[in-house]
C-alpha cells in the first residue's frame, strides 16, 4: 500500500461503481437464476471493495496487515480506533463511502483476564 496507488484506486473504484447502473439481467426466472446471483454478488463486491479502498487510504499508519509504505510506523495516539464504513445510499451506483470511527476497548470486560497493553508486532 502506498498513498498514490490508494488515491488512484479510490477514483477507479468509484468509476466502476457508477457503471453498475448499466448492468442488466436477461434471465427473469426465479429458479436457478445464476444471472441474478452473479449480479447480486457483483454489487456486494463493489460495495466491499469501495469501503476497503477508502478505509485503507484514510489510515495514515502501518499496523499489522495494514502496512503502508508512506507511513511505516504505527500511530497509537491517532489510530488506536476501529474504522466503520458504509455507503450513504441504497444503490451502489449512487452511493458514496462514509467513514466513521469507534474507540478500541482495550480493557477487559471482566476480572478473569488482565489488561494486555498494545505493543508493536515484531517477528
Amino acid at each position: 500500500r502506498n498513498s498514490d496507488d490508494l488515491a488512484t484506486g479510490k477514483g477507479i473504484v468509484m468509476e466502476v461503481m457508477k457503471k453498475y447502473k448499466d448492468v442488466g439481467i436477461k434471465d427473469r426466472s426465479m429458479i436457478w437464476n445464476t444471472d441474478l446471483i452473479e449480479t447480486l454478488e457483483l454489487e456486494n463486491l463493489l460495495n466491499q471493495a469501495s469501503q476497503e479502498m477508502f478505509s485503507a487510504e484514510a489510515r495514515k499508519e502501518s499496523r499489522g496487515a495494514h502496512a503502508h509504505e508512506n507511513f511505516p510506523d504505527r500511530d497509537d495516539q491517532g489510530w488506536m480506533k476501529h474504522t466503520l464504513s458504509f455507503l450513504d445510499k441504497t444503490y451502489v451506483e449512487d452511493a458514496k463511502v462514509v467513514l466513521d470511527y469507534r474507540a478500541v476497548i482495550d480493557q477487559p470486560l471482566d476480572k478473569e483476564m488482565h489488561h494486555v497493553p498494545p505493543a508493536k508486532r515484531v517477528y
